[in-house]
This record gives structure tokens, C-alpha cells and sequence, in this order.
């Protein structure tokens, strides 16, 4: 069975929950456990961890569970000596990267599979799936889920296409999450502009570029919890009206992060108001896209409805960030989960996915 040292590992790495099929299968969930949020450090020795780490952290404390936090930098060895020591029946998994590998996660989530510790999000085939976008957009296409035409530019490989494409088109990074690689020059008119990102991202990013259709329509996320039967938050519409004129209708990077940005101040994301057909329509996508790319326990779904009613699929995040002030917070508080809950739902459907892991 996946996760479950066999016999003669070291003792060390075994954990209560790991090493006796009983103990797993009689877990109540909803109990108190011991709970390591695992996180990264951009530098080695830096102190400074990412908010979310502290909020997660205190409202698992707020709910009964015995809370440390490990962050390393690229230091597999401090990894597995943290684990050690702190001997958690769970990991909650914050660590995005791995070092300066900004493609470090699925091998992440490997070792933490031989390790045997149960843990939230994906594990590594499910990871690397999600962050290859054109393998996703192959995903989708078998679910009949609409996506934009897309073409791979790869630095070291031959084109990749997957439709016919019309100008204008968006260029961003194949692999890269939180929009790196992402700003109003993602847009592109011309070949000769489509060039010019491409040789952006190749030398700048190190990642093959992904070059889709531009499809015009409303923004709209969807929150997801869950896994047999995963649960679509109210769809949350992101509004772009404060933009100056002439800005594309983009969530790039400076939109996430900058906050004296244009930009930033020009974007906010509330309720999406959807006819009950629409909103029907749009979970529906969200739902299937969800599965189609093998999410666990969490994640959002990003989309777009066109003036014709169409649901696009643009992007699936998995695991997608949890600082309060998200849009996948939102929604989850629109669905009536405050963070405290929404944060114990996603412990409960990680030690639930164990729990049936182990009884097959």
C-alpha cells in the first residue's frame, strides 16, 4: 500500500499512523492530531515565512491540533530530521518549491510518499499533471470541456500545437504558478510581438512558453473542496472596471502581488452575479475540470464566460493559496465555511483519502 514503510525501515520515519493498519482505519476524523505545516524558505537561514503559514497555523491550533512548522530552503536532509523529530500524523503541505526549483513540488510530494506521512494535495504524478498546462489542456479535451487553442514553444523541443490560432493571443510560461511570467505584455497582436515573449520567457523564465487564444469574456473562479464528492464554493467574478483604459482585462503578477500597482488597485474580486443556469453551468465545468486533472482535497479553478454563455476552462490550481484574503477564502466564507472550518475540511479530506488508501 502506498505510504506504509514496510518492515525493517528505520523506526524513525515510521509514524503511529503509518505503522499499524488498524490505527489508520479507526482514525476518527474531525480528532486531534499532531499537524506540521511544511513550508519553503526563499533563502537559506532567512527567518521570514509567507503569512499564510502563521494564519493556517493558528487556526489549526484554534482547533484542537498540536501545530509545528518546518521550512527549508533545498535542504532534503533538514527535511527528513524536522519530520523526524516532530513525528506529525499529518503534513500540511505549503511548500510550493523547492530551493530556486520553481518546478521542486512533485518531487516534494515523492519524498514525502516514501516517507509515509499522510499529507494534503496532491501527491507527485497528480502535481506534475497540473503544472504541465498543455498536458492539462489534454486532460480537458478528453472530458469535452471547452479551452483555449493552444501551441508549446519549448526552448529544446519541436512545436507543440493543439489548434489553429488567432491573434490576439496570451503568452505565459508553461509550467510557472502565481502568475510569474504573467503582465499587460502577455498579450500579444503581432508575430513579431508573439516572438519577442517567447524569446522573453525562454531566456527570462527558463520554461517553454504556452501560447493560447485570448478569450474575451467575464473572469470567474470557482473553489473546490473535497474528493469522492467534491463541493463548488459560489463562484467569485473578478471586476476589472477601476482598470485604466486600454489595460487588458488580465490577473497577471503585478495584480496579485503589488499592491501600489495600477493594476492591483484597478482589479477586485467580489460575488459573481450568475442567473441559476449560468451558475449551474459554470460549477459543472469547474467540477469536471477538477477531477479531470486529479485534484486533491482543494484547489480553484479558473474560467472564463463569454458573451455567448461559453465556459472556458483557463486554468486549474491546485492546492491554490489560503491567505485570508483570497478568492478561494472568499468563496469558502460565501459558502458559509469561516477559515477555521475551511482549513479543518481540507485536514479532514486528506486523512479521509488515507483512510480509504488503506482500506482497498
Amino acid at each position: 500500500m502506498r505510504g506504509v514503510m514496510r518492515a525493517g525501515a528505520d523506526d524513525h520515519l515510521r509514524h503511529p499512523i503509518c505503522s499499524d493498519t488498524n490505527t489508520i482505519v479507526n482514525c476518527q476524523l474531525g480528532s486531534k492530531m499532531r499537524v506540521t505545516v511544511l513550508t519553503h524558505l526563499e533563502r537559506q537561514h532567512s527567518q521570514e515565512l509567507d503569512p499564510v503559514i502563521g494564519q493556517v497555523a493558528r487556526a489549526l491550533r484554534r482547533l484542537g491540533h498540536n501545530v509545528s512548522i518546518l521550512a527549508v530552503h533545498a535542504d532534503l536532509t533538514k527535511l527528513i530530521s524536522g519530520l523526524k523529530r516532530r513525528k506529525p500524523e499529518l503534513i500540511f503541505n505549503l511548500m510550493e518549491t523547492f530551493g530556486h526549483d520553481e518546478f521542486g513540488a512533485a518531487g516534494l510530494a515523492g519524498v514525502l510518499d516514501l516517507v509515509g506521512i499522510p499529507y494534503t494535495g496532491g501527491g507527485p504524478g497528480e502535481t506534475y499533471i497540473q503544472e504541465d498546462k498543455g498536458l492539462a489542456k489534454k486532460l480537458l479535451a478528453y472530458e469535452k470541456l471547452l479551452y483555449p487553442d493552444f501551441a508549446v514553444f519549448a526552448p529544446d523541443a519541436d512545436l507543440e500545437t493543439g489548434g489553429k490560432l488567432r491573434f490576439p493571443l496570451f503568452v505565459k510560461p508553461l509550467r510557472m504558478e502565481a502568475s510569474i511570467g504573467v503582465d499587460g505584455e502577455s498579450l500579444v497582436r503581432t508575430v513579431p510581438e508573439l516572438m519577442d515573449r517567447i524569446k522573453q520567457i525562454h531566456a527570462e523564465v527558463h520554461d517553454a512558453a504556452l501560447v493560447e487564444e485570448y478569450i474575451e469574456g467575464r473572469e470567474i473562479y470557482v473553489g473546490v473542496l473535497g474528493n469522492h464528492d467534491p463541493r463548488a464554493f459560489p463562484p467569485v467574478e473578478i471586476d476589472f472596471a477601476q482598470l485604466p483604459n486600454g489595460q487588458p482585462h488580465i490577473v497577471g503578477a503585478k495584480a496579485k502581488w503589488d499592491e501600489k500597482s495600477t493594476q492591483y488597485r484597478g482589479t477586485r474580486p467580489m460575488p459573481a452575479r450568475l442567473s441559476d443556469e449560468v451558475r449551474a453551468r459554470v460549477n459543472k465545468a469547474a467540477l469536471l475540470a477538477y477531477r479531470a486533472l486529479r485534484v486533491r482535497d482543494y484547489g480553484r479553478i479558473d474560467l472564463r464566460l463569454t458573451q455567448a454563455g461559453e465556459v472556458y476552462v483557463i486554468e486549474v490550481n491546485a492546492s491554490c493559496y489560503l491567505e485570508k484574503s483570497t478568492e478561494f477564502v472568499m468563496a469558502a466564507a460565501e459558502a458559509g465555511l469561516d477559515y477555521e472550518n475551511l482549513v479543518n475540511g481540507i485536514v479532514d479530506h486528506a486523512m479521509e483519502r488515507r483512510k480509504q488508501a488503506v482500506c482497498l
